[in-house]
């Protein structure tokens, strides 16, 4: 399958979450509540998930658990293997446990970019959140070990960065 381009739309939304970090810490108000920010402050505006956040949630406490959901990303994000079902789910462990209904308008806001965002979750019940945020750094899967086959080709550009993203290397005439 053909994934590259949910790839990249899930970079840049990654994004927009450091941006909406980054603003948030900017300000130095770690008590007062995102959503309220939110639709406050203009460099906020254009950041519409940040409206699907409980509306309590501190900016402390969505640095920390945007930390704890989104960690991952980068890694699965490059793997061979697209795993889907790891991608949503940390978010909605991490940010959106307990609360079905911002899980749900989060989901919509990334689906409009990538349609199959967050599909066959379970729903999350409301006000399940008991204790403090997944650590997802702990569920992430074990480092496979390199192929060390390569064939002629590969051996002439063994420093160039093959695969996703990266072209394959075409052979030499």
């Amino acid at each position: 399958m053909d994934d590259r381009f949910d790839r990249r739309e899930l970079l840049l939304h990654l994004g927009d979450i450091l941006e909406a970090l980054n603003c948030l810490a900017q300000m130095g108000r770690p008590d007062a509540m995102v959503v309220q920010l939110a639709q406050r402050e203009n460099s906020l505006q254009d950041l519409e998930f940040l409206r699907a956040l409980p509306s309590r949630m501190t900016v402390a406490e969505f640095t920390k658990r945007v930390t704890s959901a989104f960690c991952v990303w980068p890694r699965e994000l490059l793997e061979v293997e697209l795993n889907r079902d790891a991608l949503a789910s940390t978010v909605q462990l991490n940010l959106f446990d307990g609360d079905p209904h911002g899980w749900k308008a989060y989901v919509s806001h990334v689906q409009n970019k990538v349609k199959w965002f967050g599909t066959g979750l379970s729903n999350i019940k409301e006000g399940a959140r008991a204790e403090p945020s997944h650590d997802a750094t702990h569920a992430a899967s074990p480092v496979q070990a390199p192929d060390t086959a390569v064939s002629p080709v590969e051996a002439d550009v063994r420093n160039e960065k093959r695969g996703w993203p990266w072209p394959e290397p075409r052979p030499k005439s």
